[in-house]
């Protein structure tokens, strides 16, 4: 830790780190605690097809923008999916309505079983768009919050409030990015580097690109 912070310090480094709250873990309980993405091949779904744009904008920052919503907590719970999944709706929403709301990721750790997912044990992001495409909606954080641990589904069709995937090219990525929204992904968050990270922008040259999508 010291020593990215010193390199940091003398511009050889992008970000810093600090201790938090995951500083009395061990790297396999943090992983086996906090990494609930499951990797798998895809299945044949609609991908994203790169519109033809003469300029992308150098920068996008759709918090500006009002299309996110403010930081949210796992806890220690392996639903890193489930949060991954609610924003990128939570910004179509605000899209079309102007209003933002912030979506239930209880509701998929508590529902979604059928779409093979596993709650606090993991699951995927398609998975989860798959659930609230079949269910007609998705409940809000209000209506229901988040619990840390799996409960009886309690999905409530007058609380509730079609995806594809992207090809796995900067490219797609920048346009979908620079045109659609918030964006769903996943990350390579076993490494030390990811675990403690502060501030400034994220690099591990020994991050996994096969969690990546």
């Amino acid at each position: 830790m010291k020593m990215i912070n010193q390199e940091y310090n003398l511009g050889r480094q992008s970000f810093t780190l600090a201790m938090n709250a995951f500083g009395d873990m061990t790297n396999e309980e943090f992983t086996q605690v906090m990494n609930g993405h499951q990797n798998q091949k895809h299945k044949k779904r609609r991908v994203f097809q790169e519109p033809y744009i003469a300029e992308i904008p150098p920068t996008v920052d759709w918090r500006e923008e009002g299309y996110v919503t403010p930081v949210k907590n796992q806890g220690y719970c392996g639903s890193c999916w489930a949060f991954s999944a609610t924003g990128a709706p939570e910004g179509q929403m605000f899209r079309k309505t102007g209003r933002l709301i912030s979506l239930s990721e209880q509701n998929l750790v508590d529902c979604s079983q059928a779409q093979d997912n596993e709650g606090c044990n993991g699951g995927l992001m398609d998975n989860a768009f798959q659930y609230v495409k079949s269910n007609g909606g998705l409940d809000s954080e209000e209506s229901y919050p988040y619990h840390a641990k799996v409960g009886p589904c309690k999905y409530r069709p007058e609380d509730s409030v079609g995806f594809m995937d992207i090809p796995e090219q900067e490219s797609a990525l920048m346009k979908a990015v620079a045109t659609v929204g918030p964006i769903s992904v996943a990350i390579d968050a076993s490494h030390f580097s990811f675990r403690f990270y502060e501030d400034g922008i994220y690099y591990e040259q020994h991050c996994s690109s096969i969690d990546l999508f």
